[in-house]
């Protein structure tokens, strides 16, 4: 889907103020609350717009490690299994199926290195799971953003 200029603009207000209202973003942006709902609908019923829930940090909860986990698995069964049962582990928040030397790649988070290990410990049970190569990370001088890239495409 292609977006143009006001959707790139909606979007941003949007991201920089989430709880403002369909008629508080039409008197904004000088157009008609038709005009803003419509073009939210469109965006989200073309899988643009995928949620309007709040940004949760795990480290204000507590979960001040952050790793990345390359799983090796065995091939027989494929990867949605594994995923499954990855998606039951709480402190597992992303699974992306890559190239390369490994098969899945995780973001997991955890209280600490020592809960590091524990989380480890659930991923390595999962069945299929052969073996798993983690990396901490150190810092998040980039978070993960997607404005920059609605801006470019909305010319």
């Amino acid at each position: 889907m292609t977006i143009d200029h006001l959707d790139a603009r909606l979007v941003a207000l949007l991201a920089a103020e989430p709880r403002i209202g369909v008629l508080e973003c039409s008197r904004r942006l000088n157009v008609a609350r038709g005009t803003v709902q419509a073009r939210l609908d469109r965006m989200a019923a073309k899988g643009v717009i995928t949620g309007y829930g709040p940004d949760i940090d795990p480290a204000a909860l507590g979960f001040d490690v952050t790793a990345f986990v390359t799983l090796h698995i065995r091939q027989v069964a494929g990867h949605v299994p594994v995923a499954d049962q990855l998606a039951l582990v709480p402190e597992v928040l992303e699974v992306h199926t890559i190239t390369g030397g490994g098969d899945m790649l995780c973001r997991v988070v955890a209280r600490s290195n020592a809960d590091l290990q524990r989380v480890i410990d659930l991923i390595v049970d999962v069945q299929g799971v052969v073996r798993t190569e983690s990396v901490i990370a150190l810092d998040t001088p980039v978070p993960y953003r997607t404005l920059p890239l609605v801006r470019a495409a909305g010319g």
